[in-house]
């Protein structure tokens, strides 16, 4: 499942995004600065969408807090700020893309569904291919050389997170937080029984062989 995170201080506007977005993914909504720099530090996102005019901490600040602590996470710019000098800081701060209020409904899909097709990889068919495995996330399938394999639940959501993460390390917290979410009643130790599971289903590929255990921090899965 797709995360995004809006950070908006009007209400009505960031309740008419989440509107506009909702068949995308699950969304978060925050209303100042600093909660939503606490929030995208979590690392549990694919996509922020950002104010620049916000309480606590204007959407600069935020961003460039981001990317001096190497959170890449993409980010989308949406502010009624219009000159060139205002998009141009932008991007400097790191943004991704700049969309400006007010915009049309269609324009704002678009361009989240190309951010998000960059960052994640994502094909035609809402596929995500790694080697010879091929999540389609429509469907919830998992395929290796066209033979469907029994990866599903929180455990298809598993391994789309590592694909996504390729050659990223992930802690067993940012695992936790973004497959069960920061107000599950399980344990963290469920990560590691639903590692188990996946490595299970994937031996006869080898592929499991890929994903590699960092003692006492998190897993990885290797790169393409």
């Amino acid at each position: 499942m797709i995360n995004l995170l809006i950070v908006e201080d009007e209400a009505t506007l960031s309740d008419n995004i989440k509107e506009i977005l909702t068949d995308l993914g699950e969304i978060t909504q925050v209303y100042d600065g600093e909660e939503g720099l606490f929030e995208a530090e979590s690392g549990v996102y694919d996509l922020i969408l950002l104010d620049l005019m916000l309480p606590e901490k204007n959407g600069y600040e935020v961003l460039a807090e981001l990317r001096e602590k190497n959170i890449q996470t993409p980010v989308l710019i949406l502010t009624a700020k219009d000159a060139l000098e205002d998009k141009v800081t932008g991007f400097q701060k790191g943004a991704d893309d700049y969309l400006t209020k007010p915009f049309y409904r269609e324009e704002l899909i678009m361009r989240v569904k190309a951010l998000l097709k960059r960052s994640l990889g994502l094909f035609a068919e809402n596929q995500l291919v790694y080697k010879n495995i091929t999540c389609n996330l429509a469907t919830k399938e998992v395929t290796i050389d066209d033979d469907v394999l029994p990866i599903q639940g929180k455990e298809f959501d598993l391994l789309v997170y590592f694909i996504q993460n390729k050659g990223v390390i992930l802690t067993k917290e940012q695992i936790f937080d973004r497959i069960w979410g920061f107000d599950s009643d399980t344990t963290i130790t469920v990560v590691e029984v639903y590692m188990s599971h996946l490595r299970k289903h994937l031996k006869p590929s080898g592929i499991d062989q890929l994903f590699k255990t960092l003692r006492n921090v998190g897993y990885i899965l290797q790169k393409d």
